[in-house]
């Protein structure tokens, strides 16, 4: 009940009819998995950890803005693939031949931070070995860095366990793609208990984030196979990207920012541009095809940045509890690139 009364404050009781089935499953979802997890969590076993990961993301995001982004990103990548479990960390190992471990998949290849998260792990284990897991260092890393560039801060409810599998198949068939149309993107979401408000709500992380020319070139220069472009990109945007950015088809270099002028910056431009047909990826432009979901960005825009900041936070609180494992589940790595044995 209490996130299909959210639904209907954000989005108006026509988006509500829409996701009724979808939303009621992410309740139940949502229900199941809070009761496994606690705000403070280690407040006695390893008390200053949280005041630790937050110390040492402030004192180096603002040397290298763009990590917010990808630490953020590394968290959705993350808890698409068998939940927020830190499997996106694992390295090849003789028990994980070569490309078979997540952070090896080509969704995948792009994500950065894998240095930034094992240095916070390791003052975190001088504090109280064995103790705090990378899944919940990811998880607060992603919420600290966004209120570094002057997002919201949200509710990180911690006791994840990290995992001991990680496939690069499965990141290949569950993270959606930037080039997903609206019912691809809805069905992923829906997969992992997250509603279409949700997918709205997680699409405004764009506003701090880069995409490389290859996740979308296709727009520019060959959108349906006849070297066309894509009808749903400004032409006057695809111009200028062609020109002075994504110069050639297959550039696999230079990257866009997603939203320029202010890429460094949590704020609403992103939704701003989306509806201006000057979103990146095909992704972005797909949330302007359904109308109800296109309705909500619209109320975003027109509404203050505190309304986006407040259900942002609790869209991510929401997808930092898919496929939890707790308890007894996995375990406490030591290095979160490797597991215990």
């Amino acid at each position: 009940m209490a996130e299909e009364e959210q639904n209907r404050l954000i989005m108006g009781s026509t988006m509500v009819q829409l996701i009724g089935v979808i939303g009621i499953l992410s309740c139940f979802a949502v229900v199941f998995t809070q009761a496994q997890l606690q705000t403070g969590f280690y407040d006695h076993s390893c008390p200053k950890a949280e005041k630790l990961i937050m110390q040492f993301v402030h004192e180096h995001i603002p040397n290298a803005p763009s990590l917010a982004a990808a630490l953020l990103r590394m968290h959705f990548h993350d808890c698409f693939v068998r939940g927020c479990d830190a499997s996106i960390l694992l390295n090849v190992t003789s028990t994980n031949p070569s490309n078979s471990t997540e952070r090896t998949s080509p969704p995948n290849l792009s994500v950065r931070g894998f240095d930034f998260i094992d240095r916070v792990k390791a003052i975190v284990e001088a504090e109280c070995p064995g103790v705090v897991s990378c899944a919940d260092i990811i998880a607060l890393v992603a919420r600290d860095s966004v209120v570094v560039t002057g997002g919201p801060s949200w509710s990180v409810p911690t006791g994840r366990r990290d995992g001991k599998i990680s496939n690069a198949t499965e990141s290949l068939l569950n993270i959606p793609g930037p080039n997903f149309n609206f019912s691809r993107l809805t069905t992923s979401f829906a997969n992992k208990g997250l509603n279409i408000t949700d997918l709205v709500l997680l699409s405004g992380a764009h506003t701090i984030g880069i995409g490389h020319c290859t996740s979308f070139s296709n727009r520019l220069y060959n959108f349906t196979g006849v070297g066309d472009e894509d009808p749903l990109l400004d032409s006057e945007y695809a111009a200028n990207l062609r020109k002075f950015k994504c110069t050639v088809p297959n550039d696999t270099v230079t990257f866009v920012e997603m939203d320029p002028g202010s890429f460094r910056t949590f704020d609403l431009d992103y939704y701003k541009l989306v509806l201006k047909r000057r979103g990146l990826f095909q992704s972005d432009a797909a949330l302007t095809t359904d109308s109800n979901a296109k309705d909500f960005i619209v109320r975003l825009v027109n509404g203050p940045p505190s309304l986006f900041f407040k259900a942002f936070g609790h869209a991510m609180e929401k997808m930092g509890r898919v496929d939890l494992k707790t308890g007894t589940q996995g375990e406490i790595r030591k290095q979160c690139a490797l597991t215990n044995n």
